[in-house]
């Protein structure tokens, strides 16, 4: 009988890791939290915090503490399409939040703010990446790190918890690492400062050149805009972009020219890969649980990760709780943490993708658009799809699209 070390070691420390380490901390687990890196750190990303995320911040007590921290209360979602036509889109309310709001948060404050609360409820450990697993007769029983002092120290644990990324070190070192092209987005992001006409909403603009994928202006805090874009892998290969030019050339675009003109690029143009979840990945075996971008859990259509890496750091936090309580950690002991996982995300995650495919027919877009700018009705329905107010069975019938076209 091994006398584990802590009932859940957890292998990355952003939004998916530290929603994972403080639920289940909560719940009476002995937590440890591990990044490889000193906070608070930076993180590349579009640093929207959605409804879905603010939902998890309640319960975590965190809401009010984020407010004071720089960030930027927006309202809605501008959408353009490939023609230049654009609609606003406010957010709607729906079952699980009646915030109509959502922030822009830095991910360098917002991660840091998360570590910080952890930190005082478990034991964390920086500046530490992992080396290897520990393994037990085909079974997770801990991780191997190195310190900063250069040591390697070995830590066990009932359920190793993989929370580190799209490059996740957890996946890679099970042998379930995997990027597919076709279900894997590239984007950059850089901050501006200067950047004109933005308002109180986030912006999704799709330019022709770069379908199927989107282009974003995001206001930040203290006046800066955070600004990148995103496109499926395959598509870029296959057209031959190359990311950095097609970010610049954006900027440039007659629809933005004079938005940029005078706008004061802040840092450099960076970029960093989404695995999308238009793409069910392997989320857990003997012994261990993926979270978050390391299961692969981004929506195919907005690029957005927070909301979904802690919706499953919720579930993944529920179930160990219920598995600790006993002796057996093994795949089928926590079989119950994908069935929730994708009953929960399945749905919306299929109708990102759909969108996403839909996205690649730029008339359409601009169809739809179109329709919007000039029928409340389909607008408003725009909105509580968003909001996830429409019933799953409408989303998923074809009739519904043809309807509203012909509106």
């Amino acid at each position: 009988m091994i006398d584990y070390d802590y009932d859940v070691a957890i292998v990355g420390a952003g939004p998916a890791g530290t929603t994972t380490a403080l639920y289940a901390a909560r719940a009476g687990l002995k937590v440890v939290l591990i990044d490889k890196k000193k906070f608070p750190r930076d993180k590349i990303c579009g640093d929207a915090i959605s409804g879905k995320s603010i939902t998890y911040l309640r319960e975590l007590g965190l809401l009010d503490k984020l407010q004071q921290i720089p960030h930027k209360v927006v309202y809605g979602v501008i959408f353009s399409s490939p023609n230049t036509s654009s609609i606003k889109i406010y957010f709607q309310p729906n079952k699980d939040n009646g915030d109509l709001h959502g922030f822009i948060c830095r991910r360098i404050e917002f991660d840091n703010l998360l570590f910080q609360t952890a930190k005082k409820e478990m034991d964390t450990l920086e500046e530490s990446p992992v080396e290897d697993l520990i393994l037990e007769n085909d079974q997770v029983i801990g991780v191997r790190i190195k310190r900063d002092t250069g040591e390697t120290l070995d830590i066990t644990a009932r359920v190793v918890v993989g929370a580190d990324g799209f490059s996740s070190v957890v996946a890679r070192k099970l042998g379930i690492y995997e990027l597919d092209p076709d279900h894997h987005l590239v984007a950059t992001r850089a901050y501006y400062r200067g950047v004109t006409g933005m308002d109180d909403s986030i912006e999704l603009h799709y330019i022709k050149d770069i379908l199927p994928g989107y282009f974003w202006i995001f206001p930040a805090d203290n006046g800066l805009a955070n600004v990148g874009l995103g496109m499926v892998h395959s598509k870029l290969k296959k057209k031959g972009i190359r990311l950095r030019q097609a970010h610049e050339a954006a900027t440039r675009h007659p629809f933005f020219r004079e938005r940029f003109e005078n706008a004061e690029l802040m840092d450099d143009i960076q970029g960093w890969n989404l695995p999308v979840g238009s793409k069910r990945r392997r989320v857990h075996g003997n012994g261990f649980l993926l979270v978050g971008d390391a299961a692969g859990l981004i929506d195919p259509f907005t690029g957005e990760g927070i909301g979904n890496a802690m919706c499953s750091g919720k579930i993944a936090a529920q179930v160990l709780t219920e598995v600790c309580a006993g002796k057996d950690y093994s795949a089928n002991a926590l079989q119950e943490y994908p069935r929730r996982l994708w009953e929960r995300l399945g749905p919306e995650l299929h109708l990102a993708y759909q969108l996403q495919r839909v996205g690649r027919i730029w008339p359409l877009i601009n169809l739809v658009v179109s329709k919007a700018q000039r029928n409340e009705e389909v607008k408003q329905w725009i909105a509580n799809m968003m909001a996830g107010n429409v019933p799953k069975s409408e989303l998923t019938n074809p009739f519904t699209y043809l309807k509203l076209l012909f509106k």
